[in-house]
């Protein structure tokens, strides 16, 4: 299956779909936008696996940001591993009792979704089909049907266009209400949330929030978006920003006219008129 191209010619949706009915094994390689790069393959039409870019795709890695695995529980056991690989980890966790080898699928399977997730919000990007291409030995692979994703996905991109037309731009910032009453410690935020919320400043643009907390276009205006209709955040310019360009105003052709022209054009009517 020789494909490449762009998402902005053929959709990941598109793309997954083909896939899907041709039940194609293999890895699909994206560039994306910002040095952005995500592998995702295939076996026989359904989704195995997912890296993106260099994060952290260990299985403890992952397993840690599932909450299966404390902090200090991942450095203790990333400290004894060694050069284990996760298939030899993931039966040592389970032998130990750590997690159970359910708590290791779901884990890997929301992972590798949200991976697969995040190329619906992608506006462009280039990519490749790599036929017969498979994961890394060591790593532990899955089976997740794509129709539930693709359907997913479109919500998401349609989401995506909604919030675009609520927040046009990432390249602006957001402070603090200054209303009363709008105290952010009185208000019940997700984890997610919290985190965006420790970085708002006007110092700081909301593609610069997106990129320290490592969310995507439609996850960093999702969030900002709930705070602002509960007021308790408005829109500023950044600081350092320069103020936009004020055009010139163009002056009407007839202002453009020179005296002798604008006497000869009126004479030319009024004679126009008589002749009626």
């Amino acid at each position: 299956m020789a494909l490449k191209g762009n998402l902005r010619d053929f959709s990941i949706s598109q793309l997954l779909n083909l896939i899907n009915l041709a039940r194609k094994t293999g890895t699909l390689i994206i560039d994306g936008p910002d040095h952005q790069k995500v592998c995702v393959s295939f076996c026989e039409g359904r989704l195995a696996y997912a890296q993106n870019g260099q994060e952290d795709g260990s299985l403890t890695a992952v397993l840690y940001r599932a909450r299966k695995l404390t902090a200090a529980q991942q450095r203790a056991i990333q400290q004894r591993a060694g050069k284990m690989s996760d298939k030899e980890l993931g039966l040592l966790l389970i032998n130990a009792k750590y997690v159970t080898q359910q708590d290791i699928l779901n884990s890997l399977q929301s992972y590798f979704i949200q991976v697969v997730n995040k190329l619906f919000t992608w506006p462009s990007g280039s990519f490749r089909f790599e036929s017969g291409l498979l994961p890394p030995d060591d790593r532990i692979t899955v089976r997740i049907r794509l129709e539930n994703i693709i359907i997913e996905g479109t919500r998401r991109m349609k989401e995506l266009e909604q919030l675009q037309d609520e927040i046009p731009s990432l390249d602006i910032a957001v402070k603090f209400a200054e209303r009363p009453g709008a105290n952010i410690r009185n208000v019940s935020l997700s984890r997610d949330e919290w985190r965006v919320v420790s970085y708002i400043n006007p110092k700081n643009s909301l593609r610069q929030i997106a990129r320290a907390t490592n969310m995507s276009d439609l996850e960093i205006r999702r969030i900002i978006y709930g705070l602002l209709q509960a007021g308790l955040i408005e829109f500023t310019r950044p600081v350092g920003a320069k103020p936009p360009a004020q055009k010139s105003q163009q002056r009407l052709p007839e202002q453009q006219q020179n005296p002798a022209e604008k006497k000869s054009l009126i004479q030319r009517l009024i004679n126009r008129i008589r002749s009626l």
